[in-house]
């Protein structure tokens, strides 16, 4: 029972690891004796992270582009050169785009899409031979991708991309979990609710009123993303998969 949650020695990649969810969920992993490469566009954000997250353990910067199928690529070529087997993806890079309905654009519409359904898509894709490498019975690998409430739930921001994208995710999950489960793959889904992060910060000034519909009475913290993420990547979840982890103080089901 003590190793439930031991997940030492495993291999991780975070996407949109440099801030936000992702960096939670990192900092997560790397000091639980995870070797956790973190990617993202912007490089210097990147090592920057990547350096702060080192000092509880080992945190690999790896630059990419995922918004296109040719980024996905090489960032998978890059990490299969030094990682055959990988124990656990967690899909959390992505976009969003808000625009009244009359005024919404089409590459407004492509980009988040492109970034928060396909490129997750054909990522998990190209690891599938060092996630298969790495799975055991007993222990399957892990890809975990990152939903929302806003694919759940009416969300009243006007991103209908990006929450058309999200319920795209959360049954796109589903789908892979049944698919995948035979290879020793599990496949969930967390779906935050509001935690401070750069896609959230027009919305922080409003935090007060925010959390009165949070009946936890506050937002998310690190700790509940870095929890369930290792929760997700352990020996304790080896029989959990195609779920979707709805992780919002429970908005969702008082909305």
């Amino acid at each position: 029972m003590d190793k439930l949650f031991d997940l030492s020695g495993k291999v991780a990649v975070v996407t949109g690891g440099s801030r936000g969810i992702g960096a939670m969920i990192a900092r997560g992993l790397v000091g639980a004796g995870v070797r956790t490469y973190i990617t993202a566009r912007r490089e210097e954000e990147l090592a920057a992270t990547a350096e702060e997250l080192g000092a509880f353990g080992e945190c690999i910067a790896m630059p990419s582009n995922l918004g296109s199928v040719e980024g996905v690529q090489a960032f998978a070529d890059a990490l299969r050169e030094r990682e055959p087997a990988l124990h656990i993806l967690f899909n959390n890079a992505g976009a969003s785009w808000g625009a009244p309905i009359d005024e919404f654009p089409e590459n407004g519409w492509d980009k988040v899409m492109d970034l928060n359904v396909k490129s997750l898509f054909f990522l998990t894709q190209k690891l599938l031979p060092a996630l298969r490498a790495a799975g055991t019975a007993e222990d399957p690998a892990r890809v975990v991708n990152i939903g929302s409430i806003n694919g759940l739930t009416y969300a009243p921001l006007q991103n209908y991309s990006y929450t058309a994208s999200k319920a795209a995710v959360h049954h796109l999950t589903r789908q892979m979990a049944t698919d995948l489960a035979g290879d020793c793959i599990n496949v969930n889904a967390i779906a935050p609710g509001f935690f401070p992060s750069k896609m959230t910060a027009h919305m922080l000034e409003h935090e007060a009123e925010m959390v009165k519909a949070i009946p936890r009475g506050r937002l998310g913290e690190p700790e509940d993303a870095a929890g369930t993420a290792i929760y997700l990547c352990a020996r304790a979840s080896a029989f959990v998969t195609g779920h979707v982890l709805v992780l919002d103080g429970g908005q969702a089901v008082s909305a």
